[in-house]
């Protein structure tokens, strides 16, 4: 005996010619328009990193190892040197020892041994030094770095990186934005609702969201109820005065049939991911987790469903043994990065014939601030108003270093003039400057910022 859902038994199911009429209606609205009209940068995808806590940038992207403006450089003596796989032993003054700078064979590069894997790879980086911060609280630290503006008071004021990017690129995706422990924010009244980055605190909680019930209704009867869903909104937004709204509905409806079906679920799978992707199964000492959010990045850009990934390392916020455990931390956090380069050079794009996934993804890595050149009476370094920054992009200058700091306190020189007079880069330039590289208009999101075409390939 054949079973027939609730709908065929109600007599409810959408007609042929509804939905298609419902379907010209969504095509015809605003909406509609919008998603068929792919912006430039519609192919391209994003992987934006927040390494959480405040980093020690002498590690890995500037360099320091004389006692000139610090107090107990890191040295054998007061680091755990043996995993750090780039560590040089090198002398210091009399009998004391610190690390000899990494200088990747055909490079200008100048880095320190926290640099890991990412040391293979040094035409493809693009290092920001002297980063004006002007901050050292972990709230302030993080909203500054990825919206380019500070707290006023507890309040954000402008959207995050992977939220503009969302916005402007990927409203036409299955999932514009996927956050993972990373500070994403969606302020503003101009921003469409579908560009709110799904925040959860790991992949596989996506999964047990999309996990559908069965004690009531079949697959078959929640296919049928959501058909019938997007095709009433459909038709209502051929009718209604704000047609946008229940267009919008379809559309969100729409993507509900998407997510439930093509076998998606097995994209948020913790386990099938490590099996998809494993050159990115590396159970590194800290950064675990990592490891498979990056593996979820590249599944997620391969089958084209998202348009940013973004995601968290901790582990950085290192007040006590700071020279114990940073370099270690920091080489799993670039090994993570590096790693993930090699996955995107082994995929295909999945829009782009010909083209890899490389040539079309774009990496930056941020923290909230660095650490002090002095080191406290617990053996570690507290917060400080520098940084440093790192992008991994074909639109951006590889192989090179922009910005520098002061030889005694490394806090960010003026390298540049810039609209407003001589000074360092600070977040707000460099927000500028990634999104200009996609043809968006800085002034459109962020209040202050100047675009840097030094930073930009040509």
């Amino acid at each position: 005996m054949k079973r027939t859902t609730i709908l065929e038994r109600s007599g409810a199911r959408p007609s042929r010619r509804a939905v298609l009429a419902g379907a010209g209606a969504l095509l015809a609205s605003p909406l509609g328009r919008a998603l068929a009209d792919p912006k430039v940068g519609a192919s391209e995808f994003f992987v934006i990193i927040h390494a959480a806590g405040g980093w020690d940038v002498t590690l890995w992207a500037d360099p320091r190892n004389s006692r000139t403006g610090l107090i107990e450089p890191a040295s054998s003596a007061n680091t755990d040197t043996a995993g750090v796989r780039l560590w040089k032993d090198q002398t210091l003054e009399g009998t004391q020892r610190t690390f000899a700078v990494v200088e990747p064979r055909g490079s200008r590069l100048v880095l320190g041994p926290g640099i890991g894997a990412l040391a293979e790879h040094p035409e493809r980086l693009c290092i920001v030094n002297g980063l004006a911060m002007n901050t050292v609280s972990h709230p302030d630290g993080i909203t500054f770095s990825v919206t380019g503006r500070h707290l006023a008071g507890s309040r954000v004021s402008q959207p995050s990186l992977d939220t503009v990017l969302a916005n402007e690129l990927g409203l036409g995706q299955t999932f514009p934005s996927v956050s993972l422990q990373f500070p994403s924010y969606f302020a503003g009244d101009h921003l469409d609702r579908r560009a709110a980055p799904l925040v959860v605190d790991r992949v596989g909680s996506i999964a047990r969201v999309l996990a559908r019930v069965h004690q009531y209704v079949g697959d078959d009867d929640a296919t049928a109820v959501t058909a019938l869903l997007t095709s009433e909104s459909a038709t209502l937004a051929e009718r209604a005065g704000y047609a946008e709204a229940a267009g919008g509905m379809a559309a969100q409806l729409e993507a509900l049939t998407r997510m439930l079906g093509e076998g998606l679920r097995d994209l948020f799978d913790e386990g099938k991911l490590r099996a998809a992707q494993p050159e990115l199964d590396l159970r590194p000492r800290f950064q675990g987790a990592a490891a498979v959010n990056a593996a979820f990045a590249v599944e997620a850009m391969r089958r084209n469903v998202v348009r940013c990934v973004s995601f968290s390392m901790g582990g950085l916020d290192t007040h006590g043994g700071n020279y114990r455990q940073q370099a270690l931390i920091q080489q799993d956090l670039f090994d993570v990065v590096a790693h993930l380069l090699r996955a995107v050079e082994a995929t295909p794009h999945p829009t782009r014939s010909a083209a890899k996934l490389a040539d079309h993804t774009h990496i930056l890595v941020t923290s909230e601030f660095c650490r002090t050149p002095q080191i406290n009476l617990a053996g570690g370094r507290d917060h400080y108003p520098n940084n440093s920054a790192l992008v991994i992009s074909p639109r951006f200058r590889g192989g090179q270093i922009f910005g520098k700091t002061d030889p005694d306190q490394l806090l960010p020189v003026a390298t540049r003039r810039f609209a407003d007079g001589e000074r360092a880069m600070a977040p707000p330039d460099l927000l500028a400057t990634f999104i200009s590289a996609f043809g968006i208009p800085p002034q459109r999101y962020f209040r202050e910022g100047e675009v840097v075409p030094e930073l930009l390939a040509t």
